[in-house]
């Protein structure tokens, strides 16, 4: 039986890696720098469960930026 219910139902492409881009996420992801206001995409990974979008309403939208990276 398939799940029918729960937040990553029918989502084994979408939060799954590109071919050749499994194991760890590169440190360079989390260290990018934005700015107030720039104009960012949506996404989420399936190697980091904590804070991941949901599949619904915010996966690949774009949005704005409102605080500057402290880093």
């Amino acid at each position: 039986m398939t799940n029918t219910k729960g937040k990553r139902r029918g989502t084994r492409y979408m939060f799954s890696r590109p071919f050749r881009k499994h194991g760890v996420v590169p440190l360079a992801t989390y260290m990018r720098i934005y700015k107030k206001g720039d104009i960012v995409d949506i996404k989420g990974m399936g190697t980091v469960q904590q804070g991941m979008p949901h599949k619904c309403y915010f996966y690949g939208t774009k949005g704005r930026s409102l605080h500057k990276s402290q880093h």
